[in-house]
């Protein structure tokens, strides 16, 4: 029902930045609670980012500082600005959207992103 579609991943070198969009359907953005979470190989995917619909944000320690999460909702997408990017940074990143009235999370196929000289 509620489709996410991730674009912006690509290879950067450390120091650089990327945007990643996450386009949405049913209007959600303004309403549901969105994240970006990543999974690099062999680790758990971990929360990145989140947005709440009256603005509020939350970032893990790692990027605090680093990314911004942030909306546009006429467009129904969700940004995840990514500066100063380090090689630890490389997983491949999803977007997330939760159901506050189910908790259900539904979730955008990833895009990869790839921190290396």
């Amino acid at each position: 029902q509620v489709q996410l579609v991730e674009s912006g991943g690509g290879l950067v070198q450390p120091g650089g930045s990327l945007r990643l969009s996450c386009a949405a359907s049913g209007s959600i953005v303004r309403s549901y609670p969105m994240g970006w979470y990543r999974q690099a190989p062999g680790k758990q995917r971990e929360l990145v980012a989140r947005m709440f619909p009256g603005g509020a944000t939350m970032y893990v320690d790692s990027v605090r500082g680093r990314f911004t999460i942030s909306r546009d909702n006429a467009k129904n997408t969700v940004y995840l600005q990514m500066n100063s990017l380090k090689p630890e940074d490389t997983a491949v990143y999803y977007c997330n959207a939760r159901s506050p009235r189910s908790d259900y999370d539904y979730w955008g196929q990833g895009t990869q992103v790839t921190v290396s000289s």
